[in-house]
């Protein structure tokens, strides 16, 4: 046997510990990322650590230690409401473990903690995705517990914003005709470059004042009072100045309609920023009126001057309505596969 690869062997079958991720660790998590993904992600790793630090209650992000310092890395978020789920969910954003410490099970132990803490703070599931074509990733979910979650990865490219008539186009029909008194989302319209979708509402970004109707629209759609998630979703949106991609869409001077979307610059190894819806809700006296379209409309435009290739949601596979809007509007079934873990309850 090779004395290196014997040394090594001592090295990587020490005892781990799995504790609290810090700041301090910055530097260590950089760089086992930059050796599993070829490129160091920074920016991406010092946001999310500094998020866990603003809102310590919403984040679970640990680290295994062995002789040789960082063995591997966990960062996972709380979950409270996309798209109207009830429970409390942690996404799983980012996990690592050192090129010598694999199969030594540090990334068994970084899970078990996840779902130790999951099950002390009532969460009920852990939910991820991964390319189709990620096989190593997907044999580690499998391992893990993970199976394919009721849900659909659906996305579109932004193409530089540019126009696309089933997106950016105005609802030619008023509400009330067609068969069934549904609206046709395909019909053509007369004056396709004259009247555009965003040109339905005052689309802008969202601010705090805001959310008082942010909140009284989404109550009246899912029934309950998700205020302080969306608080949450608002703060999360509006803490890179920079960036706003989240919006508010008013008609009359009152607010109809908001989208909350974030900018993904790392999960699991994605390439490129990302936008993720994360909740669209219209005020229901004015459905079926362009609010969504107009809101979507004004997104695109506003990440083709980001320089944001893609748009991307998750939608509960039974929830038809929505998919037929997305899909009306140039969405697609995305190459990313949706994931969850159930947790049992404790005894």
């Amino acid at each position: 046997m090779n004395p290196t690869e014997t040394k090594m062997d001592a090295i990587t079958t020490e005892p781990l510990a799995v504790r609290a991720l810090t700041p301090d660790d910055l530097a260590q998590v950089v760089a086992i990322d930059a050796a599993i993904e070829g490129r160091s992600r920074r920016g991406y790793v010092e946001r999310r650590l500094a998020a866990a630090q603003r809102e310590p209650a919403l984040h679970a992000q640990f680290a295994a230690v062995d002789g040789r310092g960082l063995a591997g890395h966990l960062l996972a978020r709380v979950l409270e409401g996309e798209f109207g789920r009830g429970e409390r969910s942690l996404r799983l954003e980012l996990v690592g473990v050192r090129p010598d410490a694999r199969r030594h099970g540090a990334g068994t132990r970084l899970f078990d903690a996840l779902v130790h803490w999951a099950r002390r703070h009532a969460v009920h599931d852990v939910r991820t995705q991964a390319p189709w074509n990620d096989a190593a990733m997907l044999r580690w979910l499998d391992r893990n517990g993970f199976r394919l979650a009721p849900a659909l990865v659906v996305d579109c490219a932004v193409g530089g914003g540019a126009y696309r008539p089933e997106r950016d186009d105005a609802i030619a029909l008023p509400v009330g005709e067609g068969p069934g008194h549904e609206i046709s989302f395909g019909a053509g319209s007369g004056n396709d470059f004259e009247r555009l979708a965003r040109d339905t509402a005052d689309v802008r970004s969202m601010t705090p004042a805001d959310l008082p109707d942010i909140v009284r629209i989404d109550r009246a759609i899912t029934g309950r009072d998700r205020s302080a998630y969306l608080q949450a979703k608002l703060a999360e949106a509006l803490d890179d100045a920079g960036v706003r991609v989240s919006l508010a869409a008013r008609r009359d001077g009152v607010n109809v309609g908001y989208l909350m979307a974030r900018l993904d610059r790392g999960d699991f190894g994605r390439s490129e920023p990302v936008a993720v819806i994360d909740t669209l809700g219209v005020d229901r006296d004015c459905a079926r009126r362009g609010v969504g379209r107009a809101l979507l409309s004004q997104l695109f435009a506003n990440l083709g001057a980001l320089h944001v290739e893609r748009v991307e949601t998750v939608v509960p596979a039974r929830d038809l309505a929505l998919l037929g809007f997305l899909y009306a509007v140039g969405f697609a079934p995305s190459q990313r596969l949706p994931f969850v873990r159930r947790l049992e309850r404790p005894s």
